[in-house]
């Protein structure tokens, strides 16, 4: 089996060719595959994609994000990371408190019309700004429901009781490694209308052997351009925290793709990226003065000898 960022790119490049043709959510059109495996041998470099630039610190800042159990955008914001914030914003132009141009059709116009896409930016600036100065705003806005934070530090049970099933895996992978049962889901088919968008990395298992921590995500939905590098390196690091904790090495990071796509807007862009050339992946850094995985901070991360190709933007599909 192919490994690394190759394995990556070849599955672009079997969308491309294979891929069906198919309508989805947001009107957008995609080219999708069913059923697809990557593998990532996190011994070998830490897996940030090079043949386009990957932002890093918006991979950490949302991973600290979910592990600290938290569901609204504020702290996203606090921390420079934009990548939520349509879903909040929707839920804004939709209400009744919402007193601005017509937006309900950002999604799709935004992209192709110059003064509409003008009228979007200034809203949505507004929109961060009240988030980030309003409290009470942000409580009625920003929060996206019942999203991974909650399902994976405070899973409510129909005994109104409370699973932190982080905690519980670490604990787990600590005084019995040889389980079978390291798993951490975030569907929780009873909160899913409650959620801004019903996760897409669904459910994680660790296994342990030779001394090693690997991790298989199943993702029963993913956008291949621009989720998946960031599904990878958002993995690749919740293994290294985890193996950090536990006193263990890494090993691999295995991906598991349910319905892969490109969407129809994105494949200009997937064919630019094919034609660069892969190059070594950097080596990750973290603090080694603290232990607890809820305990880390941004700052306590390096990238290092990250020499990716320039980045390339693509609309988001919401």
């Amino acid at each position: 089996m192919i490994k690394g960022e190759q394995a990556y790119l070849d599955l672009c490049q079997h969308i491309l060719d294979n891929g069906f043709k198919k309508g989805d959510r947001t009107n957008t059109g995609t080219y999708s595959v069913f059923g697809h495996q990557m593998r990532f041998d996190l011994s070998e470099g830490f897996p940030l994609l090079t043949t386009k630039r990957v932002p890093f610190r918006l991979v950490a800042s949302e991973l600290l994000w979910f592990l600290k159990g938290d569901t609204n955008i504020r702290y996203l914001l606090e921390n420079n990371n934009n990548i939520w914030n349509e879903w909040a914003f929707e839920k804004w132009i939709h209400s009744e408190k919402y007193t601005g141009p017509d937006m309900t059709n950002f999604g799709i116009r935004s992209q192709e019309d110059e003064e509409f896409n003008l009228l979007y930016q200034e809203q949505m600036n507004l929109f961060k700004e009240r988030i980030c100065k309003d409290e009470e705003f942000a409580k009625t806005f920003g929060d996206l429901g019942s999203v991974y934070g909650k399902q994976w530090r405070k899973w409510k049970t129909s005994r109104n009781e409370t699973i932190d099933q982080v905690q519980e895996v670490i604990e787990s992978i600590r005084h019995n490694p040889n389980s079978r049962r390291h798993i951490v889901s975030a569907w929780n088919p009873e909160d899913l209308p409650e959620m801004a968008l019903p996760p897409c990395h669904t459910l994680f298992q660790f296994y342990v052997a030779d001394g090693k921590l690997s991790c298989q995500l199943y993702q029963r939905s993913a956008d291949v351009f621009l989720g998946v590098p960031f599904n990878i390196a958002s993995y690749a690091l919740l293994t290294h925290l985890i193996a950090h904790e536990c006193n263990l090495e890494v090993g691999e990071f295995v991906h598991t793709l349910g319905d892969a796509h490109i969407y129809s807007n994105h494949v200009e862009q997937v064919q630019t990226q094919l034609k660069r050339e892969v190059r070594a992946f950097p080596s990750l850094k973290i603090n080694q003065e603290k232990s607890s995985i809820f305990d880390f901070e941004l700052t306590d991360f390096e990238i290092v000898d990250y020499n990716p190709h320039p980045s390339i933007k693509a609309p988001i599909a919401v």
